[in-house]
């Protein structure tokens, strides 16, 4: 989700900021970039650790995304390309998924912010779903499962080097979009492109 069909990662670390002011704590947005796609136990788990702050992220986190919905709206906007290439894949009837470690709660925000119905997926699979997040594989098998496919016919559309590691245990194609890291970081992937309105339509021949 988050790189992929939006980047809302620099206003959710904002939120956790403003959050954090709250419990009396200063934190800087940097302090969030290496927790990036590892869930959020780790994202605001992990800031809170560095500071000696407690923060029980099964009471708080939807605290920190009221904030983030209040910060975000109107600000936010699909990845370059994304609108196309759901409705592209969408009229040759492939099955589609949202496989991402944030929680429901932050998935239903995000496409609501960006105009994308959790309608046109077949499955969403988000972090309250899995025991492991990426790079385990765990995320990805699981999407593929609940699309009723093996791995090996779904292509993932990764951001960043754990989650394009992920899709490889997996057994899926991955083609990684740069709009997180850059191309060496990304070097596993099947396909780099710099966004999805450079889709290469070649890579379609195999699905």
């Amino acid at each position: 989700m988050d790189g992929v069909l939006l980047d809302s990662e620099r206003l959710t670390s904002e939120a956790a900021v403003r959050y954090f002011k709250k419990k009396g704590v200063q934190v800087m947005p940097e302090e969030f970039i290496p927790f990036y796609g590892q869930g959020e136990a780790k994202f605001f788990g992990g800031v809170a650790e560095k500071h000696g702050v407690p923060f029980d992220v099964e009471r708080e986190k939807n605290k920190v995304y009221d904030l983030f919905a209040e910060m975000a709206e109107g600000k936010l906007h699909p990845m370059p390309g994304v609108p196309e290439f759901v409705e592209r894949v969408k009229k040759m009837n492939l099955k589609t998924a949202v496989a991402t470690s944030a929680s429901s709660y932050k998935v239903k925000i995000n496409l609501g912010l960006i105009g994308l119905s959790e309608s046109l997926f077949d499955t969403i699979v988000s972090g309250e779903d899995i025991n492991k997040n990426k790079p385990d594989p765990e995320i990805f098998i699981k999407a593929a499962t609940e699309l009723g496919l093996r791995p090996v016919e779904c292509l993932v559309i990764e951001d960043s080097p754990g989650g394009v590691e992920a899709a490889v245990q997996a057994g899926c194609k991955c083609l990684a979009v740069m709009s997180s890291f850059s191309e060496d970081k990304l070097s596993k992937a099947d396909w780099i492109v710099k966004d999805l309105s450079e889709f290469p339509s070649y890579i379609f021949a195999g699905f």
